[in-house]
């Protein structure tokens, strides 16, 4: 059993890899190569508001899921999973908005900010700060 949960684990993270190896193919985000480039000055790119929002939360739908299956396969806890799921929701519907409002801008709020924002949208950032404080409580309820 030890060993499924391991090969779960791996599983959530190739998910995870799929999702952003991937991401050119099965979403729809024209900001992948304005961004890429790296360059302030190439032209803002064209797109569809309602192409975009829907591909970004199909993006993060199945982050959610690869995130929800690595937290629940490390650490075996239905109730850390689920306050895994709602952090990273949290995160999302906080992010979200604000990186909606730099597209609106069109990025004149900051280049860099407007950069960060859609990392924590279209990336699982949050997973990196969730399984090292689980791990911390798991080792806290050990002790105790």
């Amino acid at each position: 059993m030890r060993i499924l949960n391991w090969l779960l684990v791996i599983a959530g993270i190739c998910g995870l890899m799929g999702v952003r190896i991937l991401e050119d193919r099965i979403f729809y985000d024209p900001f992948l190569e304005y961004f890429h480039e790296a360059n302030k000055n190439i032209a803002f790119p064209g797109f569809e508001w309602g192409k975009l929002i829907v591909g970004h939360f199909f993006r993060f739908i199945l982050n959610l899921i690869f995130s929800c299956l690595i937290i629940q396969c490390l650490f075996k806890n239905r109730q850390w999973t689920v306050q895994g799921a709602l952090l990273i929701t949290i995160i999302f519907v906080i992010t979200f908005p604000i990186y909606l409002y730099c597209i609106y801008d069109r990025f004149d709020i900051g280049y860099l900010f407007s950069f960060y924002m859609r990392r924590f949208v279209i990336q699982p950032l949050a997973l990196l700060l969730i399984v090292p404080m689980f791990y911390y409580r798991k080792q806290l309820d050990k002790s105790v």
